[in-house]
């Protein structure tokens, strides 16, 4: 445990009902309660009325976010370490688009901000004002402001690096789905020299953590004016949602959680990997089956089988003689993961490798190649990736332990398998001390009602997660795509998802049983190639 921090300033003591009114209701949610007040609590007091006192002085958006006039822009200052909360201060960058307060012809009663995070760890949410022009939130728009922000490290929000972006992605790449002992060192090489790389580039390092990413969001409903949080979570923003309402009970209006990560702290993170790397297989299997029912369009097979053997074939291809010189199996299996989270990949990518294998690697190098102007975002996300995941929660460090489990896992599902391995194993040599993960938890009745939202089929939020978080989250409503497996369903293609999104988020409506089904939205049409 740290040690208490004394007061600072005049403005700690002032807080001090503050703080209670925090933690007091936390308390009945949850029986881990533990007294006295850590000084992580009261600095977020303390943050959290300085931000509602100073608020958020919006403006047109720097070139470097490239946005358009109708989406405005500001920044938060949180504490890097909300133990000293006087302390080294960091800028978060807001997005807003203020409510129309029009539904067609018709005036909308304003309800506040609406805050979005888009996962990641290391997404940036400063583009969602934008979803306002869309068909699917324009009742949305028209109600709420809505607010994106670049979460700690992520973009100009005190941004983390961990490698020079001109060495990061490039391509071709391997990427074996048996390694080899020899491959095996090598990575092991490179996740040792990523990791030192973060601690060097970066003395802050183990600030970085879901736990204070939900501080921060409390800081930014502070700083618009907001008594309570209407907040929509995707992918990762709904671990941060989960702990925002352990944490701050009586500071939650209405909460989403679309494609939930599951919040039980022996998952957090490690088995959770594993768990993805298992259900990606199938959503790759749903690919091939999909592929195959389009045969007379692509020519790749008739089973999925068949398909699975034309991907094996541009596979051991480019590992001969990468496309275009940039593709080589590591960047196909990055461009044929993406159609592991969203279905509305699956046209283009069938289309690249059936002209691949007509002789045309045109198409797949352009979807497939690394790109130059997106290396320092890349790398960027990367770091911020790395840094919440390997802060939040202990991992393994025998690489024996990593080989054993995933070796298992690969057997049956070879498809991503490795691949997420690499991506985690620096947080075997992490330098930077980890959390305990937090266990999340409310009662019945301590929260309003809550929202989560799930697909079927998805591969990078396994249904287990949303059914589990529904379980921790008393008086939480699942609403279940079924047969679907898009990552990331609210404001989507089901009309059914969105209109439990709209009731709940417009009139604070949900299903009357806890559970709901929605059939699944269309499947995509193949394109010629």
């Amino acid at each position: 445990m740290r040690p208490a921090v004394k007061a600072a300033s005049a403005v700690h003591a002032a807080v001090g009902s503050l703080v209670l009114s925090l933690l007091v209701p936390a308390a009945l949610a949850r029986a881990d309660t533990a007294w006295p007040v850590s000084p992580e609590a009261q600095g977020v007091a303390v943050a959290a009325q300085r931000a509602a006192a100073s608020g958020i002085t919006f403006g047109p958006c720097p070139a470097a976010e490239e946005l358009p006039s109708l989406v405005k822009c500001g920044t938060v200052s949180v504490p890097l370490d909300y133990a000293l909360p006087d302390g080294k201060q960091i800028k978060l960058t807001v997005s807003r688009s203020k409510a129309t307060g029009k539904s067609g012809k018709a005036r909308v009663a304003r309800q506040g901000a609406l805050v979005f995070n888009p996962g990641g760890p290391g997404g940036n949410g400063m583009y969602f004002p934008l979803v306002r022009m869309l068909p699917e939130w324009k009742r949305i728009g028209a109600a709420y402001d809505l607010v994106g922000y670049a979460p700690r490290g992520v973009g100009r929000s005190a941004p983390l690096s961990c490698k020079d972006p001109k060495k990061f992605g490039r391509g071709p790449t391997q990427s074996p789905v048996h390694p080899s002992e020899a491959y095996k060192r090598k990575r092991i090489a490179q996740a040792k020299a990523y990791a030192r790389g973060c601690a060097e580039r970066n003395p802050g390092l183990r600030h970085f953590t879901t736990l204070n990413n939900a501080r921060d969001l409390d800081v930014l409903r502070a700083a618009l004016g907001e008594k309570r949080l209407t907040y929509v979570g995707g992918s990762y923003g709904t671990y941060i949602g989960a702990v925002y309402a352990h944490l701050f009970p009586a500071h939650v209006r209405r909460m989403v959680f679309d494609s939930a990560v599951d919040p039980d702290p022996h998952q957090i993170w490690y088995r959770s990997n594993l768990a993805q790397s298992a259900a990606f297989e199938q959503r790759w299997a749903d690919f091939r089956a999909w592929v195959a029912r389009h045969d007379a369009t692509y020519h790749l097979g008739r089973t999925p089988e068949q398909v699975a053997k034309s991907y094996a074939r541009v596979r051991a291809a480019v590992a001969r003689r990468p496309a275009g010189g940039k593709v080589g199996p590591g960047e196909l299996q990055s461009a044929f993961l993406q159609a592991g989270y969203y279905d509305d990949y699956w046209p283009r990518r069938a289309a690249a490798l059936s002209a691949y294998l007509k002789g045309d690697p045109k198409p797949l190098v352009a979807q497939a190649a690394p790109s130059p102007e997106a290396a320092a975002e890349s790398e960027n996300s990367a770091a911020v990736y790395t840094a919440v995941e390997c802060n939040d929660a202990p991992w393994p460090t025998d690489f024996r332990v990593w080989d054993r489990d995933t070796t298992r896992v690969a057997r049956a599902a070879p498809f991503e398998t490795w691949d997420n391995t690499w991506m985690n194993l620096p947080c075997a040599y992490w330098p930077a001390p980890h959390q305990t993960p937090v266990d999340v938890r409310t009662l019945p009745g301590v929260l309003p009602p809550t929202l989560i939202l799930a697909a079927e089929r998805d591969a990078a939020t396994p249904i287990v997660g949303a059914r589990k978080l529904r379980s921790r989250i008393g008086g939480s409503v699942l609403v279940t795509e079924r047969d679907a497996g898009t990552h990331g369903v609210a404001g989507g293609a089901n009309q059914c998802v969105n209109g439990h999104l709209d009731a709940y988020l417009l009139h604070g409506t949900v299903p009357a049983r806890r559970a709901a089904t929605c059939a699944p939205h269309a499947e995509p049409a193949p394109v010629k190639p």
